[in-house]
Order: structure tokens, then C-alpha cells, then sequence
């Protein structure tokens, strides 16, 4: 069995004592250099290698990375409008995810962004709607799925204009 990295731990302690008693645990006294800085980050739930739920921050909203963590993984467990709130019982079943994202970065072109390296974001030239696709994902080989995965994410049609944006990630297991 191997050891989960602090932020991870932090994660499936989060999401365990939510879903058990609908409490929101603290960040521990002592935060590794990891949890101290300020950073967007997303938690991925998985049950049997498949998606269960999955809630980030693109920037920062908390005061710390640990307690972003905290709020992410409870959205994740229970506010993912795709899945319906994780319960006790599949506590065990969990495997669980921690990505801390850099600051985002405009891109002028497709060429810039690799799918195993690069997040995306695709932001509407118009308004608001903007999508969000981690790097690395089983299944997204190329750029312009990734791009296309974010568009609709977005609600945003295929030809309308988007700005992009590339961030890299820390993944923790």
C-alpha cells in the first residue's frame, strides 16, 4: 500500500468527515510548504477507475492550498451537478486526486498546448462561459479534443471565438 502525499490525505479526511457527519474539518496546524501558498486546485474523486466527481478552483479563492483543498473535495463529493453526493458506504471505494494548478497563461495558438503537459481553458470572446480541462487525462490525446471537451464544458459552439489559456499542474496521488 502506498502513502498518500499530505494533500491527498487532507482530501479523503475532508471528504469522509462530511459525508459521515456534515462536518468541515480544519487545515492541520503545521501545513507543508504545498499547503501554505495560494493556488486553484482541483480534487478528482474516482470509484472503480471510473469518475465520480470531480470540482476545482481555476485561482485561488481560499487563503491557502489546504483549505482550497478542503472546499474542493467537498464540492467534489457532493456538488458535482454529473454524479448524485457520495455516500458512506462507498467511502472505501474511493480513490482520490489533488492538482494544484499554476497560474494561467494566454496562448495565441493551438501549438502551444500539448494535452499530457497543458490544462486548458477556453474563455468565450463574448462573455463569460469558460471550460476548464485538466492535463493528462485517459482518453485526451490531442489538442483539439481537449480544446473541443473544454468548449462544450463551456457551452460554447464550436464556431465561436474563445481566447485560451495554458496552466501546468502538480498531481498528487
Amino acid at each position: 500500500m502506498s502513502i498518500s502525499h499530505p494533500l491527498v490525505k487532507l482530501a479523503k479526511e475532508t471528504i469522509e468527515n462530511y459525508v459521515r457527519h456534515g462536518k468541515i474539518i480544519q487545515p492541520p496546524k503545521e501545513l507543508t510548504p504545498e499547503m501554505e501558498k495560494r493556488a486553484g486546485t482541483f480534487v478528482s474523486i474516482h470509484k472503480h477507475g471510473m469518475l465520480r466527481g470531480c470540482i476545482g478552483t481555476i485561482e485561488p479563492t481560499q487563503a491557502n492550498v489546504a483549505q482550497e483543498v478542503i472546499e474542493n473535495a467537498i464540492s467534489a463529493a457532493t456538488r458535482d451537478p454529473r454524479f448524485p453526493p457520495i455516500m458512506p458506504e462507498e467511502l472505501a471505494d474511493l480513490d482520490i486526486k489533488v492538482d494544484v494548478l499554476s497560474e494561467p497563461e494566454p496562448v495565441e495558438s493551438l501549438e502551444e498546448l500539448d494535452p499530457r503537459r497543458y490544462g486548458v481553458i477556453v474563455q468565450s470572446a463574448r462573455d463569460w462561459r469558460k471550460g476548464l480541462l485538466l492535463p493528462d487525462l485517459e482518453g485526451v490525446d490531442t489538442v483539439e479534443y481537449q480544446v473541443d471537451i473544454a468548449r462544450r464544458k463551456a457551452g460554447i459552439w464550436p464556431d465561436e471565438p474563445i481566447e485560451l489559456y495554458r496552466f501546468e499542474v502538480v498531481r498528487y496521488t
